[in-house]
């Protein structure tokens, strides 16, 4: 179990409490140990990408999805036509 624990001036934090597999508590207090900083800042940086992440992932199927709805597809037979032409020399 890790317990992230923010202490300083900001007080728009909150302690966030997550059980993960030891593999993985251990891969934390390794980097921890060699970027010299606290397991509670590793925690927040890879928080903090993997949110930015499924933001973008969410927002890209949104857009695919209106794409859909407004008729922007593309037909099967395109695509593997396309893809079969990728073979072929130039």
């Amino acid at each position: 179990m890790i317990e992230i624990v923010s202490i300083g001036l900001n007080m728009n934090t909150r302690v966030v409490t997550a059980h993960i597999p030891n593999e993985l508590a251990e891969q934390i207090d390794q980097l921890s140990a060699r970027l010299d900083r606290p397991k509670g800042w590793i925690v927040k940086q890879a928080l903090t990408s993997w949110v930015a992440l499924e933001v973008k992932r969410h927002q890209l199927t949104l857009e695919g999805m209106a794409d859909v709805d407004a008729g922007r597809l593309v037909d099967h037979a395109s695509i593997d036509a396309w893809a079969t032409s990728l073979d072929k020399p130039a």
